[in-house]
């Protein structure tokens, strides 16, 4: 057995995760409704912590998920209104350099998104996603956040409330094209070094697509391509939802439906020790748990 320390024997060589990413720091939601969804969140355990200086964006928080309600137009990607059903604009990678990060994925073939910074704001860069959404890189997460410039807290909220059943982000479900697997999948492992899982594996109640391991093995992207056969085919391209891991499906549905959350349960898709789904609000949200 070998004497070296355990972070150095489980350290990932900087060739397998290029960015040095560490997870997700956020994920940005833009609605022109932002109390409604603020409501859903509230249902799924988060708690509304801090306010944007200047713009219509509330940060709300569980354990160590951070989700932004923008409500702000000159702050959403598709520089147009912000509609009532929402919409997961972007997402914000934890990474070592984000300037570095940011000009590796240019150099890759990623497309730039002009920044709007105002004063005292802090400059994130960001590339664009799928559809309309944005790809920030953030390096300022540990001792020093980007909260901490561009946000004021809530009086007298608790800054770090607790995750309801130890909830934790797992992953992100992307809807892609008919026969766009491999290009998106080419597009996260080029840039940002994920890793293609091998047919067949499955997480949850939905095992559909192709899945994708980031590179920290902190999350998963699940790509769907369209339902073949169906008469209707909703061919967007779009972040879908976001999916938590828990260790107990069952305790958590049973605590999230005390709260008003409710789930899919039908023939098809229904709550299992392995998974769960709630249901959709204001015609575009909805959340999987995974148990981990």
């Amino acid at each position: 057995m070998s004497d070296a320390p355990k972070s150095a024997r489980e350290a990932i060589p900087d060739n397998l995760n290029p960015l040095g990413m560490e997870g997700i720091e956020f994920i940005e939601y833009a609605t022109s409704k932002p109390q409604a969804l603020g409501q859903v969140l509230e249902m799924m355990g988060f708690r509304p912590i801090a306010r944007h200086r200047s713009r219509e964006v509330t940060l709300y928080r569980q354990g160590d998920i951070n989700i932004i309600i923008n409500a702000h137009d000159a702050g959403l990607s598709h520089r147009s209104s912000p509609t009532e059903t929402p919409v997961l604009a972007a997402i914000a990678l934890r990474v070592r350099d984000a300037s570095a990060a940011y000009h590796r994925a240019l150099e890759l073939g990623a497309w730039a998104v002009p920044t709007q910074v105002e004063v005292m704001e802090l400059n994130i860069p960001a590339v664009h996603g799928v559809g309309s959404s944005r790809i920030y890189f953030v390096d300022r997460y540990k001792e020093f956040s980007i909260y901490d410039v561009d946000f004021t807290p809530i009086p007298s909220v608790d800054q770090r409330p607790s995750a309801l059943h130890d909830i934790k982000l797992f992953g992100i479900v992307q809807y892609i094209g008919n026969d766009r697997a491999e290009d998106w999948s080419e597009f996260y492992c080029s840039l940002f070094g994920f890793e293609m899982l091998p047919t067949g594996t499955i997480f949850g109640i939905l095992p559909k697509g192709t899945i994708l391991r980031s590179p920290c093995r902190q999350f998963f992207l699940q790509l769907i391509e369209p339902e073949v056969g169906l008469l209707s085919v909703d061919e967007d391209e779009r972040f879908q939802r976001v999916a938590f891991s828990t260790p107990s499906v069952f305790e958590a549905v049973k605590d999230l439906r005390t709260k008003g959350v409710e789930f899919i349960e039908s023939p098809t898709v229904h709550t299992e020790d392995k998974g769960a789904l709630t249901r959709t609000w204001l015609g575009a949200i909805s959340f999987e748990l995974v148990k981990r």
